[in-house]
């Protein structure tokens, strides 16, 4: 019997195929480059590898022409303009997450230092920048190839067209993550901590993900979402099973997907891994992971599940509802800095879920644009966090330590507050687009009900945002004030980035809709 080879679309899964290759790459030379010169090496890697990828994401784009996409890799991988959207902005994430680790891995033998010190600023006697850069004399360069293979797995995630790739997808971006946040050297017993209950909940997470698939193979008799909704439409042949074992399917599905965004009550992680994680870690997981996961689950419920719409809506509405109330109250009741943007990020999950359940081509653009916004928001608050340092050189995370920081140090207060705007929805930043995105997608689909308490859960929220201002620039600083440290190039190159299109997507944000409009149809 002669069997017809796979064929493999070489040129459009160009994207993840550089960013693979870079992470394999990467791993060799952790094996066989001295280690003088592992940093450079590996820095010029990723950011070489990222943005040849990025520019092939670009290629593959114009490449489609009017064409909604097609599969590739034997069925395995969407290539249409929603998951090469999600690829993009992945991306543009992962440099500015690589710029951050970057400063982070200076050895202090080149001149610089850990954690974000100029050689100037290290070189004031007694300052805490001097303290920290005496300590700075390892670079932990693998953290490069193990984001990498993180960010292959995010962007295979997002794209994956049925659940079997999209399970493997899963266990190739969290297993490196979970690494990545046990790597700080200085806070040991809090960032192992913090990896070990990520692990522990994921894998628990994964195996809810898996079982659904399993209901579902087992209903439809194929693991492609096209095969999925057929039988759910019951255009094909009787499914086994009846319509409980696709909804029990498709809720053990969610399941996995609601842990991975941070949804309400499967976000307990979220709080101890943010605090507990290097701070250019939480960065590019707090930013890249919400990115994928929503992704992954426009996918699941536009194009496998959308004839279950009736069953799981109701459940959805409950999650964003208690996701919004629960995220918005427990943040303003933090004292830690890092702690109130975990809860902050709970309930920004809150209000996509809002885009997710509109249910139509203007919800998926609105969540498409909501996650380009929020990612490099979330970005830019956790890289300016990280630059807050105690006496001893630790990060200083305390609320309450935070008091006339803005006044101390005008620029990252008030960029700082930018950010914190955002996440308010104030106008003229990309938060208030966004939100108003979302809520207009989500009343267009009959949720309106959904959309008043998002906005009653808004308008709390601006609270504990506005607090953080207010202590910044109208309280004194105690005694022991903590220092902001002077960055190099990368840190101030990726806060730039990430404030000014903060404030370009609440001024000027038409380019962006336009191009969220035209990434809103899946490949079917």
């Amino acid at each position: 019997m002669n069997v017809e080879a796979p064929h493999i679309e070489y040129g459009q899964l160009a994207p993840l195929l550089i960013i693979l290759g870079v992470a394999v790459a990467g791993i060799l030379v952790e094996a066989f480059v001295p280690r003088r010169h592992r940093y450079s090496t590996q820095l010029v890697l990723a950011l070489g590898g990222q943005i040849a990828a990025l520019v092939a994401v670009v290629s593959v784009t114009a490449g489609l022409g009017s064409s909604t996409g097609n599969s590739a890799a034997v069925g395995s991988l969407a290539v249409d303009r929603p998951a090469l959207f999600v690829q993009g902005l992945l991306l543009l994430i992962g440099i500015l997450g690589v710029l951050l680790a970057a400063e982070r891995r200076i050895p202090a033998s080149a001149g610089g230092g850990l954690d974000g010190f100029t050689p100037q600023a290290a070189a004031v006697p007694g300052s805490v920048a001097e303290k920290v850069a005496a300590k700075a004399v390892v670079a932990q360069t693998e953290i490069f190839p193990l984001m990498m293979l993180a960010l292959a797995g995010m962007m295979i995630f997002g794209a994956a067209d049925d659940l079997l790739t999209m399970f493997v997808a899963l266990e190739v971006l969290s297993l490196p993550l979970y690494l990545m946040c046990g790597l700080a050297r200085r806070r040991r017993l809090v960032s192992q901590e913090a990896a070990l209950k990520y692990f522990l909940l994921g894998a628990f997470a994964s195996a809810f993900f898996l079982y659904g698939i399993a209901l579902l193979y087992g209903y439809a008799g194929g693991f492609g979402l096209d095969d999925i909704a057929t039988a759910i439409a019951g255009a094909g042949p009787q499914p086994a099973g009846g319509p409980a074992l696709a909804l029990a399917g498709a809720g053990l599905l969610a399941v996995g997907i609601l842990f991975k965004v941070g949804a309400v009550p499967f976000h307990s992680w979220i709080p101890d891994v943010y605090q507990g994680a290097p701070t250019p870690v939480t960065a590019f997981m707090a930013a890249a992971t919400k990115i994928a996961a929503f992704g992954a689950m426009l996918r699941i419920f536009y194009v496998a599940l959308p004839g279950l719409a009736a069953d799981w809506r109701p459940m959805m509405w409950i999650i964003a509802i208690i996701t919004m109330v629960v995220g918005t109250l427990t943040a303003v009741t933090q004292s830690d800095v890092k702690r109130m943007l975990a809860y902050s990020a709970v309930a920004h999950t809150g209000f996509i879920l809002t885009g997710v359940i509109a249910l139509d081509d203007a919800g998926v653009s609105a969540t498409l644009f909501y996650l380009f916004a929020y990612g490099f928001s979330t970005l830019g608050a956790f890289a300016l966090a990280g630059l807050v340092r105690r006496a001893d050189g630790e990060e200083e995370t305390a609320l309450a330590q935070w008091a006339g920081l803005g006044r101390r140090y005008p620029v990252v207060g008030v960029v700082f507050s930018l950010f914190l705007l955002a996440f308010a929805g104030i106008p003229l930043t990309s938060g208030f687009v966004s939100k108003f995105a979302v809520f207009k997608a989500a009343a267009q689909g009959g949720a309106g009900a959904l959309v008043i308490i998002g906005v009653i859960a808004s308008a709390v929220a601006a609270y504990f945002y506005v607090r953080v201002i207010v202590l910044m620039f109208f309280t004194d600083p105690p005694a022991d004030a903590p220092e902001v440290v002077a960055p190099s190039v990368f840190t101030t190159g990726a806060v730039t980035v990430t404030a000014a299109v903060t404030f370009a997507l609440g001024a000027l944000p038409q380019p962006l809709l336009d191009l969220v409009n035209d990434a809103q149809q899946f490949v079917r």
